[in-house]
């Protein structure tokens, strides 16, 4: 009887990953596919050169995806600048400072966080952020790369302190230990023994931050001014990947070149969400065999 309930769950388990394999084969062909169709329609150097993207108007259509791109790695960009470090330095806290009962109250927040939904946090950048940065800036609106970075930094911190806080509990005590038994102090002993021991732990969290980032949609829609123009700074309005295809994917004609072009929009996006991802389940799996030492 035992033989068979195991036989059952194992192959219970197998089909539920079989099913995740092929959901995600099934969504990287139908991008693939598509995708296709719009280099064949458009060409690969000028959809990844050019600096245009025209869907329609007077003028001939263009689309170059560089403008989206490079918008996207700037507030992205910008957002990893404020989110590493303090992401970093509340793990740190939470994990060697902070008290049984701060660390009860602190952590559940934190993970509260993750929760909130990106339209909450992008109406706030709207309409907090937004008459805040124009008044500090002196700048007509403050819908810009800038307001975007603060709250994707926002929102990926959940993520980078809770990882990178289990990261650091899982350093073995004695490596602490034997620190501090030799003369060094607690934060000599966090800076030079316990980030480094943790180095894959935390580098796999700042990865899945980034990746939030990247991939986030609606906050970026609210916040960033959605202006097709290569940016000039953090103060200027930007239009990302993943905003554009949110905002002209429902009305876009069906097998058009329009159309294939915002699939290779979705294609691109997800070998960089892909990479990054892959890159922290590597940084992962270094960090679960360090804690095995």
């Amino acid at each position: 009887m035992e033989n068979k309930k195991e036989l059952a769950m194992r192959l219970f388990f197998l089909l539920n990953g079989l099913l995740a394999i092929i959901v995600l084969g099934g969504i990287f062909y139908l991008l693939l596919s598509n995708s296709l169709m719009a280099w064949r329609e458009v060409g690969i150097v000028p959809f990844f050169a050019g600096l245009i993207w025209r869907p329609s108007g007077f003028e001939a259509a263009s689309f170059g995806i560089l403008t989206l791109v490079a918008g996207t790695l700037l507030v992205t960009a910008g957002a990893a600048v404020v989110a590493i470090p303090v992401g970093i330095a509340c793990a740190v806290y939470l994990a060697e400072v902070a008290s049984p009962l701060e660390r009860e109250v602190m952590k559940p927040v934190v993970e509260l966080l993750a929760g909130v939904p990106s339209v909450v946090i992008g109406f706030f950048g709207l309409v907090v952020l937004n008459p805040l940065l124009a008044r500090l800036f002196d700048i007509p609106n403050g819908l810009t790369a800038l307001n975007g970075s603060l709250l994707l930094a926002l929102m990926s911190l959940p993520t980078i302190i809770s990882i990178s806080e289990d990261a650091l509990t899982a350093v073995p005590r004695e490596y602490k230990e034997a620190s501090l038994a030799l003369g060094a102090n607690r934060w000599q002993t966090v800076k030079s023994v316990i980030l480094p021991a943790a180095f894959s732990g935390v580098s796999a969290a700042v990865m899945l931050g980034i990746g939030r980032a990247i991939g986030e949609t609606m906050t970026v829609v609210m916040a960033t001014g959605n202006a097709l123009q290569f940016p000039s700074g953090f103060l200027s309005s930007i239009r990302t990947m993943t905003a554009t295809i949110a905002i002209e994917m429902g009305e876009v004609p069906f097998n058009s070149t329009h159309y294939y072009a915002l699939f290779a929009v979705g294609f691109v996006l997800f070998a960089m969400t892909f990479v990054l991802s892959l890159l922290a389940d590597i940084f992962l799996h270094k960090a679960g065999e360090v804690a095995k030492r």
